[in-house]
């Protein structure tokens, strides 16, 4: 089954107590965070922490990611060297601009995979938070075959287009349909920004419903009240999964026969239809609708 990411949550990682219970929630990933939820005086026991928490805590299966601060301050080459000698799954490079950014902090991974005998490991995923990210998009998912994912930060790109978030979100417009489109033609996940307002759900319902028409993977999200609604929306219906079951098994079908032609009631079906098909199961076993050994 391909790794779904419906919800990468947010956890400081100057909490240990947060990051040694943040998987027990079941979010899809977690991200430490070693840049904006620490201060600059804490960026080394935090990197400690962190590395402390991978190395010691059973997350199981939950996807573990590490956001770092730029490789242009003090901390980012550390952060780097610490988090891939802890075996962090994914580095997220935040504020990401350039494809350029990317390859530096790809050359820096390889360098520690190379000491510890484990090259080609690390996955990256870049947050772009700006409107020079957002026209270099598809230049950054691009950039190395270790890419995972491209995420939106809303915060800093509303400031640096000099408005502010609304309720309507209007102003993300733009962004998102950019790194939706920049992560498909790239082969890669895309994740919307985190909702901070946790006392109006239903909003935050909303948003998550608009983002997953527009077709992004998953949400960032920072507590977790949160995983459950994410959950919900990107659970499907009864009718998707029939329609997905009946396609999987002419699939079946055909192979036996050894037929190239797949047709359900009488319609052909084609690869994106059959790519559809598998990604509803998917979200159905891991919605809890669907069992493994039932499909």
């Amino acid at each position: 089954m391909q790794r779904l990411r419906r919800t990468m949550m947010f956890v400081p990682g100057n909490n240990p107590a947060m990051m040694a219970d943040a998987h027990i929630y079941g979010p899809d990933s977690i991200m430490l965070d070693l840049e904006d939820a620490v201060t600059m005086t804490e960026k080394d026991a935090a990197r400690m922490l962190v590395y402390n928490a991978l190395k010691s805590v059973d997350y199981g299966d939950t996807e573990m990611v590490v956001r770092i601060n730029p490789l242009n301050t003090p901390y980012g080459k550390k952060d780097v060297e610490a988090m891939v000698k802890a075996g962090v799954d994914v580095i997220r490079m935040p504020k990401t601009e350039t494809a350029e950014e990317v390859r530096e902090v790809e050359r820096e991974i390889e360098k520690v995979e190379k000491e510890i005998g484990c090259l080609g490991r690390t996955k990256i995923m870049a947050a772009i938070e700006s409107a020079l990210g957002v026209v270099n998009a598809y230049d950054i998912a691009t950039a190395s075959p270790r890419m995972m994912g491209i995420a939106l930060g809303a915060e800093d790109y509303s400031a640096n287009l000099k408005t502010q978030r609304s309720d309507s979100g209007e102003e993300l417009r733009l962004a998102r349909e950019t790194i939706i489109v920049a992560a498909r033609a790239a082969g890669i996940d895309a994740f919307d920004t985190v909702y901070s307002n946790l006392n109006d759900m239903d909003a935050f319902r909303r948003e998550v419903e608009y983002i997953k028409t527009l077709g992004f993977d998953g949400k960032s999200i920072i507590n977790p009240r949160q995983i459950e609604v994410v959950n919900e929306v990107f659970a499907p219906t009864q009718k998707a999964i029939d329609k997905a079951l009946a396609i999987l098994a002419a699939i079946k079908e055909a192979e036996k026969k050894g037929s190239g032609v797949i047709a359900v009631n009488g319609k052909m079906v084609d690869r994106p239809v059959v790519i559809r098909a598998q990604r509803t199961i998917d979200l159905a076993i891991a919605s809890g609708i669907l069992k493994e050994e039932d499909i």
